[in-house]
């Protein structure tokens, strides 16, 4: 018997996303023409799904992601706590090679363990999980039982390795594209289960700019 089942899906594209610009907490960009048809791609798709809850997060570009649904009446609620992860003084700069190899740098780090790494003015995976699960507690503790959860990229990666038990070295094992879905069980144990994994069945379709 389920308990609680969670749509999770990433943001549509940004201007950002497009010329590979990391964004972050600290940038609240608004979705470029091909992240609105992702948006409405994504809505057409998923729109008979009875979602008693959307939760988005405190920046617009997952707030209009989801806009669709918001404007069929269904409850809806910002969540600041999932949040994308802070870049520091990285977000906005451009990716040059220089840049690319100081973020691969970042990602080894991460991946040999040393979770309290943080990028220059930026957070760690420690910190953001902390963050994250003030977030995710809120939305398991409220009574609806299948709920849209829209987030952030780095933010979803580590949100699924809490949820799933990973240790968050191995975020990176989960992928994600923009509008990429994922699909949550979770039991009455509280054990969560993938049933979907980045998911782009809505997009295929879909000609971007």
């Amino acid at each position: 018997m389920l308990s609680k089942k969670i749509y999770l899906v990433r943001h549509g594209q940004t201007d950002y996303n497009l010329r590979g610009v990391v964004q972050g907490s600290g940038i609240d960009a608004p979705l470029n023409r091909n992240g609105q048809r992702q948006a409405e791609a994504f809505f057409e798709f998923y729109k008979n799904v009875p979602f008693e809850k959307v939760y988005y997060t405190g920046l617009q570009r997952t707030k209009q992601s989801v806009q669709g649904f918001l404007e069929m009446g269904i409850p809806h609620e910002a969540v600041p706590e999932l949040n994308e992860i802070s870049w520091g003084r990285y977000e906005g700069v451009p990716m040059t090679a220089e840049e690319n190899k100081y973020y691969e740098h970042m990602l080894e780090r991460w991946a040999s363990g040393d979770l309290s790494y943080a990028i220059e003015g930026g957070e760690s995976p420690i910190i953001v999980a902390k963050r994250l699960k003030v977030g995710i507690d809120h939305i398991l503790s409220q009574p609806e039982k299948l709920v849209l959860v829209c987030m952030h990229g780095r933010a979803m990666r580590v949100l699924l390795s809490l949820l799933l038990g990973y240790d968050l070295r191995y975020m990176d094992l989960f992928k994600h594209q923009n509008l990429g879905l994922y699909v949550l069980n979770q039991n009455q144990s509280g054990t969560f289960r993938i049933e979907k994994y980045n998911s782009g069945d809505h997009l295929k379709d879909l000609e971007l700019f």
